[in-house]
């Protein structure tokens, strides 16, 4: 079967698949206006959330709440608001709480977060903090009612010694009140496919959400996916070799093999995905129409 029948059989099998969005505070005028412009093109697909990210160590702690809030008031949107344990005390992650509740933010990302240094340092928890997700999970529950999406990883976390340990975690995250697991970026359906299979295995039946990252810029992606330890396979890298100067190619290549993947997922069964937009809307927007999500009409 050709890559286009794929697409269009699992598009019209699935109807409209649900999607969410992740957008980062932005750092600059030019750049929040960038964010704005993509915020503004996706919001007529009704995404079930967008997720707000928090950078290494809260590095931007006050521009992700003020990016959650503006999205609160000035948009339809439901703004998910990333939370991690990195470099805060209870007191500090307690008041953020507090915050993003008095904001109106009703759903969290919550993460044990990156180290300073990178995922290649050392994790060591504030001495006054928590110590990992399960727990900021926890904290955040008892505190308020939030609806609370965790972090889940196909191919195991870098500092999981194991897949019983990896999974082990997930499930405290969830006896801690999280609700569903968003996945880290990967590239081929049998990686979350497998891995769906692992949690279900385990008795695990809580919605995992695949995250998809469309790629453009290879050799950043590469960056990322050495960082958290995500597998960029050849044929990717084969597809993208000597499209450095050719920005409209990479996005036709990025498109196509992100909307197959999509296709296929779609085949065994997923309905939700998440998109990884790095505050870009126009390859997020065209990939979601390949695969079927349609902006809804106006009733007269």
């Amino acid at each position: 079967m050709s890559h286009a029948n794929l697409i269009a059989e699992a598009a019209e099998r699935l109807g409209q698949p649900r999607v969410s969005f992740e957008f980062f505070p932005p750092k600059t005028e030019a750049l929040e206006a960038q964010l704005w412009e993509s915020i503004r093109k996706l919001e007529p697909l009704k995404p079930s959330f967008v997720s707000v990210t928090y950078g290494a160590g809260g590095s931007t702690r006050s521009r992700t709440h003020r990016t959650v809030a503006r999205i609160v008031k000035e948009t339809s949107l439901r703004p998910a608001a990333h939370l991690t344990c990195v470099a805060a005390d209870r007191d500090e992650i307690e008041q953020v709480l507090d915050a993003y509740w008095g904001a109106g933010v009703r759903h969290l990302m919550a993460l044990r977060g990156d180290p300073p240094g990178g995922l290649g340092a050392a994790f060591e928890p504030h001495p006054q903090g928590f110590r990992n997700a399960a727990e900021l999970v926890a904290a955040a529950r008892k505190q308020h009612d939030f609806e609370i999406s965790v972090a889940v990883h196909p191919e195991k976390h870098p500092n999981s010694p194991s897949w019983d340990a990896e999974i082990d975690n997930f499930k405290r995250k969830l006896d801690a009140g999280a609700s569903r697991g968003v996945s880290q970026f990967f590239f081929e359906a049998d990686t979350f496919l497998n891995f769906r299979d692992r949690l279900a295995r385990a008795g695990v039946s809580v919605p995992i959400v695949p995250g998809i990252m469309p790629v453009t810029n290879f050799k950043g992606l590469v960056k990322m996916a050495q960082g958290c330890q995500a597998t960029v396979p050849h044929w990717l890298a084969t597809l993208f070799d000597g499209l450095d100067n050719d920005p409209e190619t990479r996005r036709l290549v990025a498109a196509a093999t992100t909307a197959e993947l999509c296709a296929r997922l779609s085949a065994e069964g997923v309905e939700d995905f998440h998109f990884y937009t790095l505050n870009r809307a126009d390859l997020t927007l065209a990939i979601c129409r390949i695969v079927g999500v349609r902006v809804a009409k106006e009733v007269a």
